[in-house]
């Protein structure tokens, strides 16, 4: 094999639309699409109406355990049931439960409005269920739609359509809650839910691969875990993410700065949870052009650490423009973050693995974002909402500057965009030079 790089004829280049041309790429994304728009708007409009009927930081914080606690101890069964059963199937199943549960939530809202609180913990938790199934099937299922030459443009088209998605709906859905009520923006929540059902279903089946040993369900369940800790940029670049949202983020107490410091109610929520995924996308859509994947590692760093200055900014902002330009920087960061480590995982995962690394890698995900609102919560109730983003900011900067330290393969790892093959040193790392 020669030791010079091959050319790639201009038909080789890649194109920002090359993911868009595969019809069941663009179900994929409508299906992902209409399901993050019902998500944002669901997570808005849950956290405002809790804390509107108990203005408690407590109860918001209880709202992200309700969530996470199902989803977190099934999450690994939901990994081994992806590898083992048909994901598509298994991604039918919640989507329908969750157009069931808003829909619920709509009915309880009109019809016991002051009650709601209970009833409203109690259909999360039933979503957090469906999600500890649906989460790693969803992300094993796209390496099944996605051909693997399109990874890193498919990523970012599949990050930008959530994050647009997570923006209108925020936006959107807080000026439905002031305008007409909770039952009609649950139901605008449900039919959300519903088209990504449909757009799911439109999808073929699709073969997947034989797993090549029978085993114990016990050692095939931890098999991913095993992968994931035996591959240090991997478990480097999921912890990082996880410590830096569970103590860095602040979107589970946002409605905390609307309501009693901003002063701006639902609409002025929604806007805020929008920037956040507007800077998102921005970066988004730029990967497309140019992904980030190259020095993977040494961006993920970056990325984190502006994550973590852009929250301190927030944490101390009392003008309502500044803290949307804080929250829009915090996505611009995290969205450089979502593309790399989505990459990352599809391009180090084997086939007959992918489900149940997808469970590693969404157990790290729900640790961080619904253990975090919890920890958001009760730091908020504590010692209040300005002190724990604020905390949470700096404990950021320090994390990122401790994996920068310890995890070398991490910080030097690097991809090559064309081929999207890791680039190796001699010694087994990622390249360094």
């Amino acid at each position: 094999m020669s030791s010079e790089p091959s050319i790639p004829s201009p038909s080789d280049r890649p194109h920002f639309l090359d993911a868009l041309r595969v019809p069941e790429i663009r179900l994929f994304l409508g299906a992902v699409g209409f399901y993050s728009l019902g998500s944002r708007a669901l997570l808005v409009i849950v956290g405002f109406q809790v804390y509107e009927l108990t203005r408690s930081a407590m109860a918001l914080g209880w709202l992200g355990l309700v969530e996470a606690v199902p989803a977190l101890l099934l999450v690994i069964f939901g990994g081994y049931a992806a590898d083992h059963y048909d994901r598509r199937r298994i991604l039918l199943i919640t989507r329908g439960v969750s157009v069931l549960c808003a829909a619920v939530m709509a009915a309880v809202s009109w019809l016991d409005p002051q009650g709601a609180v209970g009833w409203l913990y109690v259909l999360i938790f039933v979503a957090g269920i469906a999600r500890g199934f649906a989460d790693p099937a969803g992300t094993a299922f796209e390496a099944q739609v996605v051909p693997k030459r399109l990874t890193v443009n498919a990523a970012s088209w599949i990050s930008s359509t959530w994050l647009s998605s997570w923006a209108v709906g925020a936006a959107v859905i807080g000026f439905v809650y002031d305008g007409f009520g909770p039952p009609a923006a649950y139901a605008v929540v449900a039919v959300c839910y519903a088209f990504a059902w449909v757009c799911m279903f439109r999808i073929g089946p699709k073969p997947q691969t034989p797993l090549p040993v029978r085993e114990s369900k016990w050692k095939s369940m931890t098999e991913g875990w095993k992968f994931v800790f035996a591959h240090q940029p991997l478990w480097g670049a999921l912890a990082l993410d996880l410590f830096a949202v569970l103590f860095g983020g602040a979107i589970a107490i946002l409605p905390i700065f609307a309501h009693d410091i901003l002063h701006v109610g639902a609409g002025g929520l929604g806007l805020l949870n929008a920037s956040a995924q507007l800077g998102a996308l921005s970066v988004t859509l730029l990967a497309t052009h140019r992904p980030p994947i190259g020095r993977a590692g040494r961006n993920l760093l970056l990325a984190v650490g502006g994550f973590g200055i852009s929250m301190l900014v927030f944490a101390f902002s009392r003008n309502f423009w500044l803290s949307m330009a804080a929250l829009f920087f915090s996505g611009v960061f995290d969205g450089i973050s979502v593309v790399i480590r989505r990459s990352m995982v599809r391009l180090l995962s084997p086939d007959h693995l992918r489900g149940r690394i997808a469970a590693a890698n969404w157990v790290f995900v729900c640790a961080s974002n619904e253990i975090g609102a919890f920890e958001s919560g009760m730091l908020a109730a504590w010692v209040g909402a300005v002190p724990a983003v604020a905390a949470g900011g700096v404990v950021t900067l320090g994390i990122v500057a401790a994996t920068a330290l310890g995890a070398r393969q991490l910080r030097e790892l690097r991809f090559d965009p064309r081929t999207m093959e890791r680039k190796m040193t001699p010694d087994g790392r990622g390249a360094a030079g």
